[in-house]
């Protein structure tokens, strides 16, 4: 896991540079019809760490996986991070997520490892695990990181 951390940190501190290099024109614009603009999936990442900041914390203390879900396009809409300074949210979206490779740096291995029957992953997970199949609080975070750097690829790399 220790790599994976690394490579996380570093992902995050590579991006934030190449995120604070497109204007706030750029960053306003939907890429396509009907889909967010960079401000808004940057937005979403943050949703995303916070939801996610909760479920690494709360899941040393318990035996399941079991995690509200969020209506993601209403938090987006809700929280109006189109109109949100670019440098802002890309500073905010660092940070929380450097704390959350601290989060995860500091998640006891006995936690991270542990099995657990009842999760409800198949329905809030990025790559899903099926229901009444095992998972692990390390399988969430190493999904949390993928889901990250899908976007990152939206954004930074248009697809």
């Amino acid at each position: 896991m220790e790599d994976v951390i690394e490579d996380f940190r570093q992902t995050v501190e590579d991006a934030a540079g190449r995120l604070l290099a497109i204007s706030e024109e750029e960053a306003s614009a939907p890429r396509a019809e009907g889909k967010w603009s960079p401000k808004e999936i940057v937005g979403h990442l943050i949703d995303s760490a916070s939801n996610n900041h909760q479920r690494f914390v709360r899941a040393q203390f318990t035996d399941h996986l079991v995690f509200p879900a969020y209506e993601q396009e209403a938090w987006v809409r809700a929280q109006g991070y189109k109109d949100e300074p670019w440098p802002l949210l890309v500073e905010l979206w660092r940070s929380f997520n450097l704390h959350l490779a601290h989060v995860m740096q500091n998640s006891p291995e006995a936690a991270r490892l542990a099995s657990r029957d009842r999760h409800n992953l198949d329905q809030i997970g990025w790559v899903k695990v099926g229901e009444g199949e095992p998972a692990t609080l390390e399988y969430l975070m190493r999904d949390y990181v993928g889901h990250l750097k899908n976007h990152l690829r939206q954004i930074l790399d248009g697809g």
